[in-house]
């Protein structure tokens, strides 16, 4: 079988949690990755626990989303951190994007599009003039210009997303069943993958429950 990629979102505040976690996810026939997003990050023992990881795949989801010369600060004060990916909004504009790059090093850079959270309706709300598909399309030609190694999308935008960013594609909002939570732009496992996803990211389908069952449904959604 392909080696699928998947990120495992770990959004808890509980290292017991994350050490089960990391426990019950060994061994799989999947590449995977931990995802810390800023419920753990920001967490009294979620910063030392990030530093003393080793031989994971991690992916820091700061989604940094400031004026330039914030983005390379905030960048430079988890460097320590050994991040494989960082996120930062795309929406932060080019020259954001371009000055966190420069200065990366080995981490990969990478650019956030729409929230899977949003719809049209929801980006009408907050002020775009653009539709939710020619938002994401215009954001990756920003990713693209920047050279950034990454882009972040949903499951329903990586066929056009693809068209214009050559690197990979990452996406959430990804379901095993019709439990969208509070997502809107949601497919299942082999939908993504189908579409051209390269990782997808998974944290509630896998993490709640039964979790290494949890995961054998996912594995079985691609068969």
């Amino acid at each position: 079988m392909k080696k699928y990629k998947l990120f495992v979102a770990c959004d808890t505040t509980s290292l017991t949690k994350i050490k089960k976690i990391l426990d019950q996810t060994k061994k799989i026939d999947l590449v995977i990755g931990y995802k810390f997003g800023l419920e753990f990050l920001n967490s009294k023992n979620g910063r030392n626990f990030v530093k003393k990881l080793k031989n994971k795949v991690t992916f820091g989801d700061y989604k940094f989303c400031d004026i330039p010369n914030t983005c390379v600060s905030a960048l430079k004060a988890v460097k320590d951190l050994n991040f494989n990916y960082i996120t930062i909004h795309l929406s932060s504009g080019l020259d954001a994007l371009k000055a966190v790059k420069k200065i990366a090093g080995g981490t990969k850079i990478v650019g956030v599009s729409v929230l899977t959270s949003l719809n049209n309706k929801s980006l009408s709300e907050i002020g775009y003039k653009k539709n939710l598909k020619s938002l994401v399309i215009h954001q990756a030609s920003l990713a693209k210009k920047a050279n950034l190694d990454a882009i972040v999308c949903s499951p329903k935008e990586v066929r056009d997303v693809r068209k214009i960013f050559k690197k990979e594609i990452i996406t959430p909002g990804i379901r095993l069943n019709k439990s969208v939570h509070d997502q809107k732009r949601v497919m299942t496992p082999k939908e993504a993958y189908k579409n051209g996803s390269d990782w997808i990211v998974v944290g509630r389908p896998i993490t709640k429950g039964n979790i290494k069952n949890n995961i054998k449904k996912l594995i079985d959604n691609l068969n």
